[in-house]
């Protein structure tokens, strides 16, 4: 509306009129004509008359839009894809890696699915198997682990994978063979499934050992065509080899299927999370260079083996429930999930613990698909991993499924542990 007044006036001084001036000494924002009404276009009150015509328009602040752009453009959606991409370009990974961990986000995306159609879907209970560690299987652990497998095979670029619930490790087929070593616990926590409460996927990621893919078998490759895929005795040596210690680590994460689908992934450069957003059906970055606090007053024991545990365990134990000088304990969380339990720890600080007990020897946890994966993401996030003697990552593992005592969380409460259990 100012704009056409504008005009409107620039005709009338053009016309040579009596009140016309030389348009040179006018701004376009205040023309002021002596002899008619004041005119003030407000943005907030409309025009105002004052008995002479000034037409005032606010001169626009580009400067102020310029910086509302970049504080906009700074909230602007990142897909995990993007990420990829971006972390491609910097070097941090190669474009293998970038395929090999798309395939991974396409898995727990399914699974996702699988998980909260579970009840609708039949797939609650037990499927009346029972998996390498002696542990009942659940429908979803068969079906979950088809999945992963299955994404990781087609992905074209892993030689080897090796899951929780499968007895040995397997080589992909020559038509899809790549390099990349996966690890992967396709479904944790899938005793609370028929619960609805949180599970997770975790996984590792390994580069291969040249001189150990060439030398297996009988002068054959991981990948060759056989018939039967599944790697020998000798040839799980090898794998055993190849994933020690999880130092050698490339990139781990895992996925948690709760309230929100989060994806947590290093690839040794800080960690950062990515939320499911089911309008897009995409991963979004939603927290970048995830920081564990240095202490934190929480502690996830499964207390119910508190009389199994040794006496400096259960030392240590008492005195987190001892308010002290503070007149407060720590709090106890436990879900017993490892994932949602640890993704509470990494974000609140405080430490989550699997000790050996004396049912359980070395504990129950997973070296290679759990134990380490999560130890890499907590130290690259400034936490700490420990059987409590020794840095998870330092423990070469002896077989493909071994256990360990699992301790992992804050620095300072991790080492105070330490200090109980020497």
């Amino acid at each position: 509306m100012a704009v056409a007044t504008i005009s409107a006036v620039s005709q009338l001084l053009l016309s040579g009129g009596p009140t016309s001036r030389s348009l040179s000494h006018l701004s376009p924002f205040h023309l002021n004509l002596p002899g008619h009404q004041r005119t003030i276009f407000s943005a907030k009150q409309g025009p105002q008359r004052h008995g002479y015509a000034v037409i005032e328009c606010a001169a626009v602040d580009t400067t102020a839009t310029e910086v509302e752009t970049k504080k906009k453009s700074s909230f602007e959606l990142q897909t995990l894809t993007t990420w990829l991409l971006k972390q491609e370009q910097a070097g941090s990974i190669d474009s293998e890696m970038t395929i090999v961990l798309s395939s991974i986000s396409i898995a727990c995306k399914q699974i996702a699915s699988l998980v909260q159609r579970a009840n609708i879907s039949n797939l609650t209970g037990v499927q009346g198997a029972v998996n390498v560690q002696g542990e009942d299987q659940k429908k979803l652990d068969v079906v979950s682990n088809e999945v992963f497998s299955n994404c990781l095979r087609s992905s074209g670029r892993t030689g080897i994978i090796a899951s929780e619930e499968e007895d040995v490790p397997v080589a992909v087929e020559e038509s899809y063979s790549g390099n990349y070593i996966v690890v992967f616990d396709p479904l944790d926590g899938s005793s609370n499934i028929d619960a609805a409460v949180s599970t997770g996927s975790i996984f590792g990621i390994y580069s291969p050992n040249d001189e150990c893919l060439a030398d297996m078998g009988d002068g054959s490759t991981v990948g060759s065509s056989r018939p039967d895929p599944v790697l020998d005795q000798g040839e799980q040596k090898c794998v055993v080899s190849v994933c020690q210690p999880g130092s050698n680590l490339l990139a781990a994460g895992y996925c948690m299927y709760s309230s929100s689908i989060i994806f947590v992934l290093t690839v040794g450069k800080g960690v950062y999370a990515f939320t499911l957003d089911p309008m897009y059906g995409e991963f979004l970055l939603t927290q970048e260079q995830v920081k564990i606090p240095q202490a934190g007053k929480i502690y996830a024991f499964n207390e119910g083996n508190y009389q199994l545990w040794d006496d400096k365990l259960r030392r240590y134990m008492d005195s987190l429930k001892d308010p002290g000088p503070t007149g407060k304990p720590y709090s106890a969380r436990y879900i017993g999930s490892l994932v949602g339990d640890f993704h509470r720890t990494l974000l609140y600080g405080g430490i989550y613990g699997y000790p050996r007990d004396k049912k359980s020897k070395n504990g129950k946890l997973r070296l290679l698909y759990e134990c380490a994966p999560m130890s890499f993401i907590v130290e690259q996030a400034g936490g700490k991993g420990s059987d409590g003697h020794q840095r998870i990552l330092d423990i070469e593992p002896q077989e493909i499924h071994q256990r360990v005592p699992l301790f992992i969380g804050s620095v300072e409460e991790v080492e105070k542990l330490e200090k109980f259990l020497a």
